[in-house]
């Protein structure tokens, strides 16, 4: 598994200063994709346990309020054990701060059985859709894709969207 890059401090990618991974690799190359330099599951850095390490010392901050991982696709086969063995650790060293994942997969078709969504707070679901693309949309980039509270669907076993006022 590899990363792309590491942004300590991103307003932009989830509520509050946030420390952002970018995982490496996608198959949806969805059309006009933010991020195509993430698409190559051979490009990046490798991702090893000091990646985990230098992430959870760039979220020791207190005015970091939590991890975003986006992609890339940090659900996709390759890379989903990764992305839940730092969901993991980062729940362990800090269990009030939030992690957001972005994913082209569906939550309720793709990922209910998923381990990694246990240390998932808020995930954004679905493939960006070009044709649907909505500048105005908090945390998502086409219409299609849904905000969703991770704790909320897993414990009701169906999706449950963010409430906007918690967001």
């Amino acid at each position: 598994m590899r990363y792309n890059t590491i942004r300590k401090m991103d307003i932009s990618n989830g509520p509050g200063v946030r420390v952002s991974i970018f995982m490496q690799g996608c198959a949806f190359h969805c059309k006009n994709c933010f991020n195509p330099e993430t698409h190559d599951f051979k490009g990046g850095k490798e991702f090893t346990e000091e990646t985990i390490a230098k992430v959870l010392d760039l979220c020791s901050k207190e005015y970091i309020a939590g991890l975003s991982i986006l992609g890339g696709e940090p659900m996709h086969p390759i890379n989903i054990e990764g992305t839940r063995r730092l969901a993991k650790a980062f729940k362990e060293k800090y269990p009030d701060k939030t992690v957001w994942v972005w994913t082209g997969f569906l939550v309720d078709r793709d990922l209910m059985d998923k381990e990694a969504l246990k240390y998932i707070d808020v995930i954004v679901d679905g493939q960006y859709v070009d044709e649907l693309r909505n500048p105005m949309l908090r945390w998502k980039g086409s219409s299609n894709q849904r905000v969703i509270d991770v704790k909320k669907t897993l414990k009701n076993k169906k999706v449950e969207i963010l409430e906007e006022e918690l967001v």
